[in-house]
């Protein structure tokens, strides 16, 4: 047999992507072990690799390969491109960082560099991150350019195309800014931990042990999806792959007892969505918002963990709710793991975590801990299975982990372009400014404001990219009306997130129709309605700030109490039961009790825990009378 050309060639070019994601993985744990570069350096290197794995995998439609396919001519011109500008950068690291910018003039053969750097950075966002966020690349830039012909407040003095290259290409204000510069450190390292996780059979044990916990209770296997996919949605920090990680498992079985399937991917797709707001990984824009606020990582995670809680809490009753009304029961004892010989089998994967906590809590930067967490789970995998991972697993944790980190790269850097933007011509302010003429001076308007605009930016967009945008034009203006630096940046983070289970674009909720053979349109509607509690939260962080930790023992406790007696009956409001179905009366009854638990106070929490009182009574009387009825009929 003759060997057939066309399979050489698709075979060269997926080593080829193979050995780039492989090489860049090792050029990062590298640095983590013996000394991040100079930032400039560091980043250029990280986002070179990135994009040339870009050109290699994406094709010129958007459509993802594993490389089995003949790389055309202009994506090896873009390889090429890629790896002139952005290798320039690293090369000539000392002489761009030791020239004053702005005012040593850039050569032509600079601002060509600069000029091709960016355009293939915004072909690459276009391809990764799709065409809504590219155009609005475009805008940005062609703002830059022409901003000062445009009358009103967004005019600005205008800049020559020299000092806009070197801001945006040669500083570290623009593309190799601080986002960049978390993805080529801290992300990184806990993407390769997820991998190492996940080669070493860590997602089986999450929902094997979660299966096992909570498999036995009404709904029990929508229960479970819970809580297995809030464990893997900290290791992914994606909530679409989450989804068809766990979904593929917990949706048939949800499907199995009678849930109908829109509400079983539903299920899915909300408790995947949640988990990069869960400490102690959290997602990846979780890291930048340390590097914008200044504010330690671990700080952070623990200031997300009770609105974390609350969120997961909402859906849990919601689920019980539907099971109850729907009679729904669990799954019998006997076709259950058993809980303790799953956590024999597997206990070894919650050591890294506790690691995690402890090198953050010892003063390890997260870079280290989340270096040191993944020697920690080798370590007792080898002790415990030293046959679990071999040398080609490496290789293969290797290349998935460099392939993984693309679309984090690729997107914090374009938005580096944007944050450029903003800075140069200084239109984050003149935005600010309008959003509070907007809202009149409250607070409140402005928080929605900051929402509607959230979701909508997170409909299009990666997480990591949708919160850079609001980072940069919105937030200020959150922290301008009072709203605390840390709950402004956690609000805006949160919403981007959330936005995965809110139509008309909830991706998340769309991946897990697709594996629940469901309507998208329904599945997407029943997500939202699930992750309604859920959008509450973050009003009653920013009101309450004691449930992110600030204030004392007594205060967050009767936060968190009053707040989770809140969402129970939001979610018994929502689901339309509670003892037995709730009329409208009770329904509206329910509503009011849970905003008035929601907001922080003696009285507002007297006059909710009352109207939830009366509520429990009137379907306790009705209940009865429902018994006595029947039990008149059957005499």
């Amino acid at each position: 047999m003759g060997i057939d050309m066309k399979d050489s060639i698709t075979s060269k070019w997926e080593k080829v992507a193979t050995v780039v994601a492989v090489a860049m993985t090792s050029f990062q744990v590298y640095t983590a072990f013996f000394g991040i570069l100079e930032s400039t350096r560091q980043r250029s290197v990280h986002l070179l690799f990135a994009l040339l794995l870009t050109f290699l995998l994406v094709q010129i439609n958007g459509t993802r390969t594993h490389a089995d396919r003949k790389v055309p001519w202009y994506d090896i011109g873009f390889l090429l491109i890629a790896l002139f500008t952005y290798g320039y950068v690293a090369i000539n690291n000392e002489s761009i960082s030791s020239r004053l910018s702005y005012v040593t003039p850039l050569s032509s053969l600079q601002i060509v560099i600069g000029i091709a750097g960016i355009l293939v950075l915004m072909e690459a966002a276009r391809r990764i991150l799709g065409k809504a966020f590219a155009i609005i690349l475009v805008v940005f830039v062609l703002y830059a350019f022409f901003g000062q012909n445009i009358p009103g407040i967004f005019n600005h003095r205008g800049y020559n195309i020299s000092w806009i290259i070197d801001h945006l290409f040669f500083t570290s204000e623009g593309i190799l800014g601080i986002p960049l510069g978390v993805s080529a450190t801290y992300i990184f390292v806990f993407i390769l931990f997820g991998s190492f996780l996940e080669r070493t059979g860590a997602g089986d044990f999450f929902i094997q042990i979660s299966l096992a916990m909570m498999g036995k209770y009404r709904g029990g296997p929508a229960k479970t999806a819970v809580v297995a996919s809030g464990f893997m949605g900290m290791l992914s920090g994606s909530a679409v792959a989450n989804v068809v990680t766990t979904g593929v498992f917990t949706i048939p079985l949800m499907k199995k007892l009678k849930y109908k399937p829109e509400f079983a991917g539903a299920v899915e797709a909300c408790a995947s969505t949640g988990g990069q707001f869960t400490p102690p990984i959290m997602g990846a824009a979780a890291f930048i918002i340390a590097e914008f606020t200044g504010v330690p990582y671990l700080k952070i995670a623990a200031a997300a963990a009770i609105p974390a809680v609350l969120y997961y809490v909402s859906i849990l009753f919601q689920v019980h709710f539907r099971a109850v009304k729907e009679g729904i029961v669990g799954v019998p004892v006997e076709e259950l793991p058993s809980a303790r010989k799953e956590f024999l089998k597997g206990f070894q994967f919650i050591l890294p975590f506790i690691a995690i906590i402890y090198f953050l809590m010892d003063g390890y930067s997260p870079l280290k801990a989340g270096l040191y967490a993944s020697l920690v789970l080798l370590a007792v995998t080898y002790l415990r299975t030293p046959k679990a991972i071999k040398l080609i697993d490496y290789w293969r944790v290797f290349e998935v982990s460099g392939k993984t980190i693309v679309e984090v790269a690729v997107a914090t850097a374009s938005a580096g372009i944007i944050i450029g933007i903003v800075s140069l011509t200084g239109v984050g302010l003149r935005l600010s400014a309008l959003i509070m003429a907007a809202a009149g001076g409250s607070q409140l308007l402005a928080l929605i404001i900051t929402m509607v605009t959230a979701i909508f930016l997170g409909m299009g967009l990666p997480t990591v990219a949708a919160y850079i945008i609001q980072a940069a034009l919105i937030v200020p203006a959150l922290v301008t009306l009072g709203v605390p630096l840390l709950a402004a940046h956690l609000f805006a983070f949160y919403f981007a997130i959330i936005s995965a289970v809110t139509p008309p674009v909830a991706l998340a909720a769309y991946a897990a129709a697709g594996i629940a053979h469901s309507d998208v349109s329904k599945t997407g509607w029943a997500a939202f309605k699930l992750a309604l509690a859920g959008f509450i939260i973050p009003f009653m962080f920013v009101y309450g700030p004691a449930l992110l930790l600030n204030g004392t023992l007594g205060e967050i406790i009767l936060a968190a109490v009053g707040a989770l007696i809140g969402i129970f009956a939001l979610a018994a409001a929502v689901e339309g039961y509670l003892l037995i179905h709730a009329n409208w009366v009770e329904r509206i009854l329910l509503i009011i009790s849970s905003l008035a638990l929601i907001k922080q106070g003696i009285y507002t929490d007297l006059l909710g825990l009352v109207l939830l009182g009366t509520v429990f009574a009137l379907q306790k009387y009705r209940k009865n009378e429902i018994k006595v009825k029947s039990d008149t009929v059957d005499v």
